[in-house]
């Protein structure tokens, strides 16, 4: 019996631990796609997971920062700070876009972190944990910007996260994906899908009122009733997204549970060598909390260079704050989410896929935009919902379209061709627009 138990612990012991760092489901904002990944993690026996954690903080170190390929932008950072006190203002544009480059790997391991964290949490605690962290670099820029007196430029730089993330990533992820896979039609889950496209219109209506009210000159009280308006909007649409937590971690859950049972066991079944592998936590938990916490000052730091050089960097390349807002700020910020949302893609995985674009966009939607109104209430800058009437008719028209896309719960390389037309539209309107001032309204 002793060789016999020497052997078990052996080939428990023969599974390597992978050190290549996943970026894909580090931003999966649609909780019904998280929890099938983070609950797996949580039923792993805790002997087990601490037989593979046992890690120096050397190693650690390596596969936080040198495994992935994306770190290599991490000496653009500090190399923008340096530049920001030799050359002052004559090199802002430069220190704009070294900022940008620096903060891109960050976001991408801020998500990693919280992978990692979750499959310590489990389910309920790691979805929440996405739902912080998940957008977190969004987040810290608004609330640099905010204390700066830009709200334009936060309103701007959040409305391009929606547009890129609905037109660009999901429009590439389904022109890839329906190129690779031209032989059969791709299916994600419609229900999911229809619950986002419903949470997005419910934000562009709480988006939408505001722009109204104050552009039809309808005010009881001429620049109060909007931004009394705006503050009522954010915190009904705060409740709404905590509901829409509670119903996805929960409720949702259990009943898609019961339902896909049997598919899910076949699932696992067939991939099972797979997920052993990606089963293995690559560091312990308290490693994920102080990369957590490391990661977002840093981001926090490089926020404040990036947000002061972003009207240098408009003058010096002659492109409007609205262009480099809406547009440069969402597609470099967001380059690893892209990139992951593009990959589930081309491996048939469009669940995950909808989970990076379309969760995320309702996350901003639903959680940020209104969170940064109530931080700015509480930090005493007029911070509404009146995005203006030429992005809010914008972000109206995109959600219309996206919502068109995804009714019948199937994709191909056309949809993605359309979308990415679509945002090349977007991206050529922001271009020659020039944002109005208050006293042109």
């Amino acid at each position: 019996m002793g060789h016999v138990e020497e052997n078990l612990d052996l080939d428990s012991e023969e599974i390597p631990l992978s050190l290549s760092v996943s970026q894909s489901a580090s931003k999966v904002h649609t909780f019904d796609f998280e929890e099938s990944q983070i609950g797996s993690h949580a039923k792993l026996p805790n002997i087990w997971v601490f037989k593979k954690v046992q890690m120096s903080p050397l190693r650690s170190i390596y596969v936080v920062l040198l495994t992935a390929k994306i770190n290599m932008l991490l000496p653009f950072g500090p190399l923008a700070i340096f530049l920001h006190y030799v050359a002052r203002q004559h090199a802002q544009g430069w220190v704009f876009f070294l900022s940008l480059l620096g903060i891109t790997p960050l976001a991408e391991r801020l998500g990693y972190a919280t992978e990692q964290l979750a499959i310590y949490t489990g389910p309920t605690v790691g979805g929440l944990l996405n739902a912080t962290f998940g957008n977190a670099t969004e987040m810290i820029i608004s609330i640099y910007a905010l204390k700066n007196g830009m709200i334009r430029v936060v309103q701007q730089s959040l409305l391009g996260s929606i547009l890129s993330n609905m037109l660009l990533v999901l429009g590439c992820a389904f022109f890839t994906g329906g190129i690779i896979h031209h032989k059969k039609v791709q299916h994600f889950n419609k229900a999911a899908a229809q619950v986002n496209s419903g949470l997005l219109l419910m934000a562009v209506m709480g988006i939408l009122f505001p722009a109204v009210l104050h552009f039809t000159h309808t005010e009881v009280h001429f620049g109060k009733s909007e931004l009394s308006l705006s503050r009522f909007s954010s915190c009904i649409m705060l409740v709404a997204y905590a509901s829409y937590l509670f119903f996805q971690l929960r409720s949702q859950h259990k009943l898609d549970a019961s339902l896909n049972e049997e598919s899910i066991d076949e699932e696992r079944n067939n991939s099972a060598e797979d997920s052993d592998e990606e089963e293995a936590p690559e560091i312990t938990q308290w490693e994920a909390i102080g990369w957590l916490a490391i990661l977002t000052l840093w981001v926090s730091v490089l926020s404040g260079y990036l947000v002061n050089a972003i009207e240098g960097a408009s003058d010096s390349w002659n492109i409007p704050v609205a262009f480099i807002s809406v547009i440069l700020l969402p597609i470099v910020g967001n380059a690893a989410e892209h990139a992951s949302a593009i990959m589930f893609a081309m491996k048939d995985k469009l669940d995950i896929t909808l989970g990076v674009a379309i969760g995320s966009s309702t996350q901003i939607s639903m959680f940020v935009i209104p969170f940064c109104v109530v931080i700015g209430w509480l930090m005493g800058q007029q911070m509404d919902l009146n995005f203006k009437l030429f992005e809010t008719a914008t972000l109206f028209i995109t959600v219309l379209v996206v919502a068109f896309m995804l009714q019948e719960g199937t994709s191909n390389y056309f949809k993605g061709l359309m979308l990415i037309l679509s945002y090349l539209i977007v991206a050529a309107s922001f271009f020659v627009h020039v944002d109005p001032s208050n006293d042109d309204d």
